[in-house]
This record gives structure tokens, C-alpha cells and sequence, in this order.
């Protein structure tokens, strides 16, 4: 059983608890709701056509053993400099300080390839020992940038070797997700 546990503007206003969290992330517009709602198999995240819907940290509470968490997506919604700001702010306290975190999902749309602000975001949570893993959403369209960065592990210490590539619409590649994360 999933249920809403609440929508938190900041970090030090979430709840603490002693279940394991993982967290999604990525650019707006990634398919990040919408892959969050494949795995559980229930709409419970809010899925938009409109980049940069999310903008609180949404914690849902798996069964009582687990938090998944919806972070606000980054690099395209069109929002002020300084809220982008505020933004990152936030994601970046989250990440060094939340102890409970057990994996940042970092979704990336395949049909795009890594962004500086995807890598930026690597990058940071390789210097600060972040465990991350990478996934691809959308395999199930067609590719958009043929020329896209391969990334590999040992470029990024912090990440998990095994890639995942996962369509939300098609329910491709969501049992390796369900595995990690819990999800019967």
C-alpha cells in the first residue's frame, strides 16, 4: 500500500522517519511522475505536460518499510534564475543531509542524453559521495540526439555501474527499479 505522506518546501520540514528513501530526480519534463506512477502501478505522483510542475519535495510511504521521493526536476522549466537557484539549494541540502537516502535515481530522457546540468549533478554527487544511479526514461521513443555522451563508471565513482533504461509508457525496464526499490 502507497500513500501521499505530504509536499515540503524545505528540507528541514520533512518528516523523520527510519525508512529507507530513494529518490527520483532529473531535468523537467523527463518523465519523472510518470515513471514514479509505473513502478507502484497507482497514480500517485503528478504527472503534467508543463515542465517544472514539481517544485516541493513529495514523499510517499511504501508499505511502512519505504519513502519514495519526488524531487523538483532542474535545467529547463521556466522559472526565474533565482528560484532555479533556490532550487538547487534545496535538492543539494537534501541529498548531503538526509541520512535516510539510499539512492538518487538521476532519470535522464533518452532520447536527449546527458545534459550539462545532468552531469553537473553527477558531479556533485561523485565529490560528495552520493550513491546515484543512472536511468533512462522514454527507450521507448524515438531518439532525438544521435551524438550523446556515453557515461561509464569510471568517469563517476559515485554511480551505480548498471544503467537502467525504462519506459513508463510501455512499462519497459520498471522490474529492476521495483527490485532496488522494494515494490512488490
Amino acid at each position: 500500500m502507497i500513500k501521499f505522506v505530504g509536499s515540503f518546501v524545505t528540507v528541514k520540514s520533512l518528516p523523520k522517519t527510519q525508512f529507507a528513501e530513494y529518490a527520483f530526480v532529473g531535468r523537467s519534463n523527463v518523465g519523472k511522475s510518470s515513471l514514479i506512477n509505473a513502478i507502484v502501478e497507482e497514480k500517485i505522483a503528478r504527472t503534467s505536460n508543463t515542465p517544472g510542475r514539481t517544485q516541493s519535495l513529495n514523499l510517499f510511504n511504501l508499505n511502512d518499510k519505504t519513502m519514495i521521493v519526488d524531487l523538483p526536476g532542474y535545467g529547463y522549466a521556466r522559472v526565474s534564475k533565482t528560484e532555479a537557484i533556490q532550487w538547487l539549494k534545496r535538492l543539494e541540502e537534501y541529498l548531503i543531509n538526509r541520512s535516510q537516502l539510499r539512492r538518487l535515481f538521476i532519470l535522464i530522457d533518452s532520447r536527449i542524453g546527458p545534459k550539462d546540468s545532468d552531469l553537473d549533478l553527477m558531479d556533485f554527487c561523485d565529490s560528495n559521495g552520493i550513491c546515484y544511479q543512472v536511468v533512462y526514461t522514454k527507450k521507448d521513443k524515438k531518439v532525438r540526439e544521435t551524438s550523446q555522451l556515453k557515461l561509464s563508471h569510471e568517469n563517476h565513482p559515485a554511480m551505480v555501474q548498471e544503467i537502467l533504461e525504462t519506459s513508463a509508457e510501455k512499462k519497459i525496464g520498471l522490474d529492476g527499479l521495483k527490485e532496488i526499490i522494494g515494490v512488490k
